[in-house]
């Protein structure tokens, strides 16, 4: 009897998850643009949390946070992170606002809370049904060690100042039209600017 009554509560719990679901679904479809509600937020940041094994969440960062490292990091991230989760970690940029649920704030308190472990986790494995990718074996990745400095320029995010932004954009991936744009500029000034001309060889006799 027992057996059966916990079968029902959890039928009943289910059928109770379906019903807070399905009227996002039955609007909006399969449509990226929505934002999710608090409930589905809830319960995906509960499961991705309990999703990361538990060894994970205690491993401590190897790297010390030096200048040198974070710098490193930085310029790693505004090449390779920075097209989803834009350079000061918002996640606002033309990728990341396409994707559902969208890149989370990296500078937020959520974000800031996971452990260093959790951190290097995520990063290294990436984050099913999102568009989080698995970044472990990965060619250019950088190692371990570089997910590592990822993670102390993650921890340096809320203070990113704007003259770190503003290096970032030097190496942030450049479309098509921008290297041509800056071709050109490049092509401009080269002509704009005269050559100097050779000293003379002749040299007059006072």
């Amino acid at each position: 009897m027992k057996r059966n009554s916990l079968l029902v509560v959890i039928g009943l719990a289910l059928l109770g998850l379906v019903a807070a679901i399905a009227p996002s679904f039955l609007h909006d479809g399969l449509s990226s643009r929505v934002t999710p509600g608090r409930f589905e937020t809830l319960v995906a940041r509960n499961a991705h949390r309990l999703a990361i094994p538990s060894n994970a969440r205690v491993t401590q960062n190897p790297t010390l946070a030096s200048e040198a490292d974070v710098r490193d990091a930085r310029i790693h991230f505004a090449d390779h992170c920075a097209i989803c989760h834009a350079n000061d970690g918002s996640g606002h940029t033309l990728v990341g606002d396409g994707l559902y649920p969208k890149p989370p704030d990296l500078r937020s308190q959520e974000t800031q809370n996971l452990t260093d472990g959790e951190l290097f986790w995520i990063i290294e494995n990436g984050v099913r049904f999102t568009g989080m990718p698995a970044f472990s074996d990965s060619g250019g990745h950088g190692g371990e060690e570089s997910t590592w400095k990822l993670v102390h320029f993650i921890r340096h995010l809320p203070h990113l100042t704007a003259l770190e932004r503003l290096e970032m954009e030097r190496y942030n991936p450049k479309g098509l039209g921008e290297r041509t744009e800056e071709q050109e500029e490049n092509d401009f000034l080269n002509r704009a600017t005269p050559a100097a001309k050779p000293e003379s060889q002749n040299h007059h006799l006072q």
